[in-house]
């Protein structure tokens, strides 16, 4: 289970970090970002799961919403809120596309979510 923990901490970093590396000028880094987000996402809620796993708080498959409820309450997150509506917000991401929510979700990207994906990592490597 270590291994692949290790494994999953890495793709969330290489993740988290080519979504730091982008700029909103364009049509195009606007839809790079949704997709770096929503891939960030991803491995986030993932890494979180199998971290709560590995420390034997959990030992059944949960889907993204219940296992921020319990990454929250064992303090591996500190905003349970902001998780969820990040979650709200991919879901968004995926089943339409609209550019102005587009444009909408890149701000909150960059101002909040990318400060709680920081938060993660961060715990995690300590």
């Amino acid at each position: 289970m270590a291994k692949k923990l290790d494994e999953r901490k890495e793709d969330f970093k290489k993740e988290l970090k080519r979504l730091l590396n982008k700029d909103i000028t364009d049509d195009i880094i606007i839809d790079g970002i949704i997709q770096r987000f929503e891939f960030t996402f991803e491995q986030a809620w993932k890494i979180m799961k199998l971290y709560l796993e590995d420390q034997g708080i959990l030992d059944e498959a949960l889907a993204p919403r219940s296992t921020i409820r319990c990454a929250f309450k064992h303090k591996l997150i500190s905003d349970g809120d902001i998780w969820i509506e990040m979650m709200l917000d991919r879901n968004r991401t995926s089943y339409m596309y609209d550019e102005e929510t587009a444009v909408n979700i890149v701000k909150l990207v960059k101002e909040k979510y990318i400060v709680e994906f920081n938060k993660l990592k961060d715990y995690l490597e300590y």
